[in-house]
């Protein structure tokens, strides 16, 4: 059926009214549009263009004349990212070279078919909910058209028939008769870039199912990821601000997109469903050492996305004062420890990064430092900050490099990867020959827990003792149990050359909880006398102590110790000194 004369009428009409209206409008001055000069850099150009299309995007700005700003903004683009076409523009004041007006063409960005005039390259874009009245520039006015709606529903045109079809047909030289309606207005140019497109951007890898597993998935990196389908909103714009946020924290973070209809099953593993609109989420391990996807739901502009990414990156090291520590001498498991000295207040982007990355191999921590006049400081021989500081796992403590000296965030990271992995290899170097050295024969398998009494007890927890753990009993079999885990817990610390009888330590001891329940008193009289058996850390020199009353396993004993040894457990004042009868 072909369409009637009157519609045709009207279809040319409208092309008419574009045409005259693109023709009436001034030439625009495509770096004034842009606000950049006309010895800018492609860098200076697509931050220009990235900050102007966020702040004018229909999706984000409904103020009058925001569309056609936005259209002004890509169509300037367009221009000055292709060096051919600002070549031409700086030699004849347009991007073909030709002193008049181009033809104009159709696409489709973001949901927003555009027809694009010659000369001033102006655009017009519809949002797709009908057709307005967008406002008109030096006095003309400008209109944008929902091209391909239903007719018959409330966001169609008032033509009755398809303006998508017709204009379609019109430029593409077909036929616009009856059945052959079938060309979609809107389609870009077969291998056209879209706007934001820079062969020096920061590349947004492509995410599947096995890339996630071996490159993502619990691998101590944060990931800034964009989960999408081809019809959502938005990607066009988060793109490019995820193109600008990981190119300024490039190193600490990756960036990754997923195309939820090709990867159903990694989008469904993830959580994570696609309505109308593209999500953005970061994986980080701000919490735990497994990472996990927090989604963003800021402003789209790079600022905000910045400052939400370098919140979530990884915080595995400890904020320390610098004249309140010392390295932790027992830690179970026995890692090396590094700590690192700058002038920052808070803990540095890069030293957070790399935390995540080494955090099953090293235990962090940081300081604030302003001079190196610290005792530790003078006795290693610091003295230029930045510093790193490293301790081996046979205690013994030395500077790795003073005055780290880094040019930006990614060359930071590596120096400091590279310093780590370093010492990581040389303590790999001597756990394997501490594994190596004989066993004397005459040396019992297994360290008998002793029973605290009034004679041994400054002995085994007095004051040349950091910490001591006592496993109070009631009963035969509670004193077996307590023993048997504090003994194995015991070895696996001495395995790795940290000897509970040495002078700076930790102290393994057995108390019978019915013959001393004034000692007990002491420290936690309730939980004595409500439990057969408990774990009780005291540390001698600061008359401070802990108690753990739930089940006692080798797991939950493990990490009871652990900290109290890192410092994460809050300790109590005991009420005087305690004393064994």
């Amino acid at each position: 059926m072909g369409i009637p004369v009157r519609s045709l009428l009207v279809a040319s009409l409208v092309l008419t009214s574009i045409a005259l209206h693109v023709a009436a409008a001034k030439n625009l001055d495509p770096y004034k549009v842009l606000g950049v000069d006309k010895s800018a850099s492609q860098r200076d150009i697509q931050k220009a263009f990235h900050k102007l299309s966020l702040k004018y995007h229909p999706d984000k700005n409904k103020g009058k004349g925001a569309q056609e700003k936005f259209a002004e903004i890509n169509n300037a683009y367009e221009i000055l990212s292709d060096e051919e076409k600002r070549k031409h523009y700086d030699l004849y004041g347009d991007e073909k070279g030709n002193p008049g007006f181009d033809g104009g063409n159709f696409g489709n960005r973001e949901g927003y078919t555009y027809f694009t005039g010659g000369g001033p390259k102006n655009s017009y874009f519809s949002s797709g909910d009908g057709w307005q009245t967008m406002g008109g520039h030096r006095n003309t006015k400008t209109f944008s058209f929902s091209f391909g709606g239903n007719p018959g529903a409330g966001g169609g045109n008032p033509f009755g028939f398809d303006l998508g079809d017709v204009f379609s047909n019109i430029f593409s030289g077909g036929s616009m008769g009856g059945s052959q309606h079938t060309g979609s207005a809107g389609k870009a140019r077969p291998g056209a870039k879209p706007p934001g497109h820079d062969s020096s951007s920061v590349s947004i890898q492509e995410v599947t199912m096995q890339i996630f597993n071996k490159e993502i998935a619990d691998q101590g990196i944060t990931w800034l990821l964009l989960f999408y389908t081809p019809n959502a909103k938005g990607q066009f714009v988060l793109e490019s601000v995820v193109e600008d946020v990981a190119r300024s924290l490039d190193g600490a973070l990756r960036a990754g997109k997923l195309n939820c209809d090709h990867e159903k099953a990694l989008c469904k593993k993830a959580g994570v469903s696609i309505g109308k609109s593209a999500r953005l989420f970061i994986y980080s391990y701000t919490t735990t050492e497994k990472g996990s996807l927090h989604e963003y739901s800021g402003d789209y502009d790079s600022k905000s996305l910045k400052t939400f990414c370098q919140e979530h990156l990884p915080r595995f090291s400890k904020r320390v004062d610098i004249n309140q520590f010392s390295f932790p001498s027992n830690i179970i498991p026995n890692l090396p420890q590094v700590l690192l000295l700058s002038a920052k207040k808070d803990t540095p982007a890069m030293w957070r990064a790399v935390s995540g990355m080494f955090r099953s191999r090293l235990i962090f921590y940081d300081a604030e430092v302003q001079d190196v006049s610290h005792p530790l400081l003078k006795h290693l021989g610091v003295k230029n900050i930045p510093a790193l500081i490293g301790r081996s796992i046979n205690g013994e403590e030395q500077l790795l490099k003073d005055g780290i000296s880094v040019k930006d965030l990614r060359s930071g990271i590596k120096e400091l990867k590279n310093l780590l992995e370093n010492f990581g290899k040389k303590n790999k170097k001597l756990a394997s020959n501490q594994a190596k050295k004989p066993t004397h024969t005459n040396q019992p398998k297994e360290n008998k827990i002793p029973l605290l009494t009034a004679s041994n007890f400054e002995e085994i927890c007095g004051d040349k003792t950091s910490v001591c753990i006592i496993g109070v009993f009631k009963s035969n079999k509670d004193k077996e149990k307590l023993e048997s885990v504090l003994t194995e817990i015991s070895q696996k610390t001495l395995i790795r050359g940290q000897n509970y009888n040495s002078g700076n330590s930790v102290a393994y001891a057995l108390l019978d909880g019915n013959k001393q329940s004034a000692f007990l008193s002491t420290f936690d009289k309730s939980a004595s006398n409500s439990s057969d058996k408990l774990l009780l850390a005291y540390k001698p020199r600061r008359g401070r102590y802990a108690v753990y009353n739930n089940e006692v396993t080798m797991e939950e004993t493990e990490r009871f110790v652990v900290s109290v040894l890192n410092g994460d457990v809050q300790l109590s004042a005991a009420g005087r000194k305690p004393v064994l009868r």
